[in-house]
């Protein structure tokens, strides 16, 4: 081919790689969200509930919510063994308001079997190991004491 030909398609390819995409961005109209499906006012209700007798877990949680007023309430079992319960509302002007009870009566480790545990004799654990030995020997001296030259 001549230098010429060469010469043109390189040009010809030059201007057409010049021209590259252009992408632009349009922020959303807030009147077509209002219009939509999408803007319905809030509105759901759940509940759900555990209790476990092996490992102890007892805990609940029920709530419901209609547009700007929301209600529920949960409890949880205490390592003390009182039920904690906790009922609620959202204010719009207080915020999330709390009632908090308790029911039954806290126990502590003041038991028998607490006291007999505690007054067994304890024993300072003897170790399982036995003290390192050194592995490692300094070397000795490997020059003799200089000799005097008197001349």
């Amino acid at each position: 081919m001549s230098p010429k030909v060469l010469l043109l398609l390189g040009l010809a390819a030059l201007a057409a790689a010049d021209k590259l995409p252009s992408y632009s961005y349009n922020a959303p109209q807030l009147d077509s969200l209002e219009d939509s499906d999408e803007a319905e006012p809030p509105k759901y209700d759940f509940a759900f509930g555990v209790k476990d007798g092996y490992s102890g877990a007892d805990f609940a949680h029920q709530e419901a919510r209609d547009e700007d007023e929301t209600r529920g309430s949960y409890s949880v079992q205490l390592p003390d063994g009182r039920l904690q319960k906790v009922t609620y509302y959202v204010d719009g002007d207080n915020g999330y308001v709390a009632e908090v009870t308790y029911e039954g009566e806290a126990k502590f480790p003041d038991s028998e079997e607490y006291r007999e545990s505690s007054e067994r004799s304890y024993e300072a654990p003897r170790p399982s190991y036995e003290a390192p030995r050194p592995t490692y020997e300094a070397p000795r001296p490997s020059y003799s004491a200089p000799r005097p030259h008197f001349g």
